[in-house]
């Protein structure tokens, strides 16, 4: 039996391994998804093979109960609220590595590596359990999105986790002090509130990427403390791959890991966003439709505000539209539009967009040169060209979509309020610029009716 354990625990990590090499290109995800599901399967069977179990009705009640939670959340949660959903996954799986630290801890008080590892397991459990749910509360908008700032809060952020890692030391030295393991996890869980709330929401792509990979690592720890392989090796892929893809979240917005945890962004130029009103050009959507209609080639620049409209359906809709008349149609996707790496591509996957439509920054951007109009729907510091001109600016350097340099540039947006970074977008005032002012799905709709009218025409 336990050479059966070991073979199942070969083809379980192989699988984890493909499936992320598979979900690098949307053609091969589907299967990537179902090798991760199917090496999981393998993974928790050959687990409870192996260990021996004599208490199967606690597994079984765990199993439905995970069941009955999971599916409904799976079906009714919409595809705009990934990211939330994604945060919570990560404060779930964080806070079982810590709950089996703790119970290990006391069940065992071990010593030597194994004390090390359990720390290391059970810290960043905690932390990540309280940091996630905060990062789903400034999803959701339960909590600001501005960050929440104090006097002296990194000294007291800094002071708090030294005190949590000196207890951890403490505990690695004289395991047999249990009375100091609960202060130990209070502290983690008190610097995982405290680690997140001064992060604005424009940095949660980032923050969920970095999120993703503490609690691999605490997985990761834990396959050491259990002297599970298998736990080492799906906790070293998720903690690796989260932090390679929070290293390209860091580089899309030409930031540094320090200056997303600690440096505030986002509040500081709310009130000189505000200060100045300049005039801007409007259109109605039948002269939107006009415009595209004319148009030989269109860019589509999705954001945030896409998702918040719910407008994806409509958005295909209308680029269904544009495709039928001869107007080549294409996506410009930014690494960071939307609340999570990759929000923008699950979003208009949903509805169907075909994937060769969906073009990276890197790639589309030579493009916009030669484009007759772009149509940007709830982006916003992502396409200003300050990131470009403006050294004083607070995204100067960031890489940008280069939307300005369309022939003619169209903007779906609900009101002149600034994004995130608290600024304007110098995009909004330029001569080849149009402000649709309205929600992104009933603009869109109007859009949609108006070319038909066109045609009949």
């Amino acid at each position: 039996m336990p050479h059966l354990v070991h073979y199942i625990y070969i083809v379980s990590a192989a699988l984890f391994i493909l499936s992320l090499k598979w979900m690098n290109s949307p053609a091969t995800a589907r299967r990537g998804v179902f090798a991760g599901e199917t090496g999981m399967l393998l993974a928790v069977t050959g687990t409870l093979v192996g260990q021996h179990v004599f208490n199967w009705q606690w597994v079984f009640a765990a199993f439905l109960i995970g069941t009955a939670i999971g599916i409904p959340i799976a079906y009714i949660m919409p595809m705009t609220a990934v990211p939330q959903r994604t945060a919570l996954s990560h404060a779930c799986g964080a806070l079982a590595a810590a709950l089996v630290g703790t119970a290990e801890y006391y069940r065992e008080t071990p010593h030597g590596f194994t004390m090390v590892a359990l720390v290391i397991e059970t810290l960043l459990g905690f932390l990540t359990f309280t940091g996630s749910l905060m990062a789903m509360g400034k999803l959701q908008e339960v909590l600001p999105q501005r960050p929440i700032t104090y006097r002296n809060q990194n000294l007291v952020n800094l002071l708090l986790f030294g005190i949590a890692a000196a207890l951890g030391v403490r505990l690695m030295v004289v395991p047999t002090d249990t009375w100091i393991f609960p202060i130990f996890a209070g502290l983690a869980l008190v610097f995982g509130v405290l680690l997140i709330i001064p992060i604005g929401g424009a940095d949660m792509p980032t923050v969920i990427a970095l999120l993703n990979s503490y609690a691999g690592l605490s997985a990761c720890a834990m396959g050491f403390a259990l002297d599970n392989k298998l736990l080492v090796i799906a906790g070293a892929l998720d903690g690796s791959s989260g932090l390679i893809l929070s290293i390209i979240m860091c580089k899309a917005m030409n930031r540094s890991f320090t200056n997303v945890l600690f440096g505030a962004f986002g509040q500081l130029q709310v009130a000189a966003g505000k200060t100045e009103q300049r005039p801007v050009r409007s259109a109605s959507a039948e002269e939107a439709a006009a415009i595209l209609d004319a148009a030989s080639s269109v860019i589509i620049v999705p954001g945030y505000g896409l998702a918040v409209a719910q407008a994806q359906h409509k958005i295909r809709e209308l680029s269904d539209n544009l495709t039928r008349r001869g107007v080549e149609v294409k996506f410009a996707i930014h690494p960071v539009a939307g609340r999570m790496p990759g929000h923008m591509n699950v979003l208009l996957a949903e509805a169907d967009v075909p994937y060769d439509k969906l073009v990276e920054m890197d790639e589309i951007n030579s493009e916009f040169a030669q484009c007759d109009v772009a149509l940007v729907i709830g982006a916003n510091d992502v396409t200003n060209p300050a990131a470009r001109s403006d050294k004083g600016s607070p995204i100067y350097g960031m890489p940008i979509l280069d939307v300005d340099r369309a022939r003619t540039v169209m903007v779906i947006k609900r009101s002149m309020s600034p994004g995130f970074a608290g600024i304007d977008n110098e995009l909004y005032y330029m001569e080849k610029t149009l402000m649709l002012f309205g929600d992104a799905k009933a603009f869109v709709s109007d859009i949609v009716k108006e070319l038909p009218a066109r045609v009949a025409a």
